[in-house]
């Protein structure tokens, strides 16, 4: 909690921590908007801080807390619209967009910020590991609306597959982490535990990053986060092709739905993922709503042995 106390001045941080107290486990984020009250939003309910009306002057204090007093230094994260602090928690940022030729050059005035507090949970994915390994892994998918826990769970996918369970040997995991939230990278190291055998290509876009973590560190599981585009589906199929197993997330609610994504009608239509985890749109995130197999069977709740 220090790291994210830290960020704000005295008076603000003190405010803060109260309004937390004991709940530190519960917090998802805390919204900045200059002249608005401050927001923390829990897992079960939203709640705002009346008294702590920010101004700018407040608002570039957490900025200068945020870049050490050096925005230069985080030009690229700038441009991304974030910012990876120790412990991995991450700061989103609005306001004026600067632009050049189209394409943002960076963010100026920030005026909004989003602090997203990072808790990784350790064994979520310990129910749902088995239904993910057949003599070997298997091509995984996880689906879900924002904020129901597919990261959560990929990230300790990877840590379980990465250090072994059950007599199952550990294997090399190649994660490609294009917006830092499955390792919480900060100056190239992880912040949540990603196992023994994890290497990570940070900040790196995926159709790229695949292919480079393929050519230089020869992984046995790829993992990435977010997939979507033309681009991301044909490095994953060069990747399948290359012989290595994947496992990723994508935004969706349904099976039926991602079936109507032009983009994913190669990947879908070849039967590329053995196994598709399907989440619930829940207020806990990493309920599994029911895992699908090749022949879209729902297979969750079949008796397995369970990770340990």
């Amino acid at each position: 909690m220090q790291e994210i106390l830290r960020l704000f001045p005295g008076r603000m941080s003190n405010i803060i921590q109260s309004s937390i107290l004991n709940r530190w486990d519960k917090l998802q984020e805390i919204r900045i908007r200059i002249s608005k009250p401050i927001e923390l939003i829990f897992d079960n309910q939203i709640e705002w801080v009346e008294q702590l009306l920010p101004t700018s002057k407040e608002a570039m204090f957490i900025i200068n807390q945020l870049s050490e007093f050096s925005l230069y230094r985080l030009e690229d994260e700038l441009r991304e619209g974030y910012i990876t602090i120790e412990g991995g928690h991450r700061v989103g940022l609005a306001g004026k967009v600067n632009t050049r030729k189209g394409s943002v050059k960076a963010i100026q005035h920030i005026s909004f910020l989003n602090i997203r507090i990072a808790k990784q949970k350790i064994g979520a994915a310990i129910p749902i590991i088995p239904y993910l390994y057949d003599k070997q892994y298997l091509n995984t998918l996880f689906v879900g609306a924002p904020q129901t826990g597919k990261t959560t769970l990929i990230r300790d996918c990877t840590r379980i597959i990465s250090s072994g369970w059950k007599g199952i040997e550990p294997k090399k995991v190649g994660v490609v982490d294009e917006r830092s939230e499955i390792g919480a990278c900060l100056k190239g190291v992880p912040q949540h535990d990603l196992g023994k055998r994890t290497d990570v290509l940070d900040a790196c876009p995926k159709a790229e990053g695949m292919m480079m973590m393929i050519r230089s560190m020869s992984p046995d599981i790829m993992v990435v986060d977010e997939i979507g585009s033309a681009q991301d589906v044909q490095a994953l199929l060069e990747a399948i092709n290359a012989g290595v197993i994947v496992f990723c997330t994508i935004h969706g609610q349904s099976l039926e739905e991602l079936k109507k994504r032009p983009s994913l009608q190669q990947l879908l239509s070849q039967n590329i993922f053995k196994r598709i985890v399907i989440l619930k749109n829940d207020k806990s995130p990493g309920k599994i709503e029911k895992i699908l197999n090749e022949k879209e069977e729902n297979i969750f709740h079949r008796t397995r042995m369970f990770a340990k």
